[in-house]
């Protein structure tokens, strides 16, 4: 044996809640189109998860175009292991074209989660949002 952990690269998926509020945006001028909401999630499936953040908006004066970005601390267990990790969100909209990458915070993971790497893609339709993760952890430490 050579001692070295290789990550497991695994994908999850089921589905979630979103509760967004809107916040205040501190020093906005008149007629800004900055937003600013708390994201508050609940994860169900191979993630079991709740989840606290925010984003930040902005619209433009044309219409499906538009932009955010947002941070989002999980808190849960995923393939069996507890811990916590951090989303990063970002998301354009280009005139009606959107694109979304929300990917683990490099080393945020806590806990058996530490060293967590991976993708979370968002999936809307039919009114519900779904997931589906892409992700690799270190193996844990046999016992052996």
């Amino acid at each position: 044996r050579s001692g070295r952990r290789q990550p497991v690269t695994r994908v999850a998926r089921g589905e979630f809640v979103v509760k967004l509020v809107p916040l205040a945006v501190e020093g906005q001028s008149e007629g800004s189109r900055l937003g600013r909401m708390s994201i508050d999630k609940s994860i169900t499936g191979d993630l079991v998860a709740t989840t606290t953040g925010q984003m930040l908006s902005a619209m433009t004066e044309v219409k499906g175009s538009a932009g955010y970005v947002a941070i989002e601390r999980v808190d849960g267990v995923l393939d069996g292991r507890k811990g916590t990790f951090v989303l990063q969100h970002t998301g354009t909209m280009n005139r009606g074209v959107p694109s979304l990458s929300v990917t683990v915070v490099p080393d945020s993971g806590t806990g058996n989660l530490q060293g967590l790497a991976g993708e979370f893609r968002i999936i809307i339709a039919e009114g519900r949002h779904s997931y589906e993760f892409s992700y690799s952890l270190p193996r844990l430490p046999s016992a052996d």
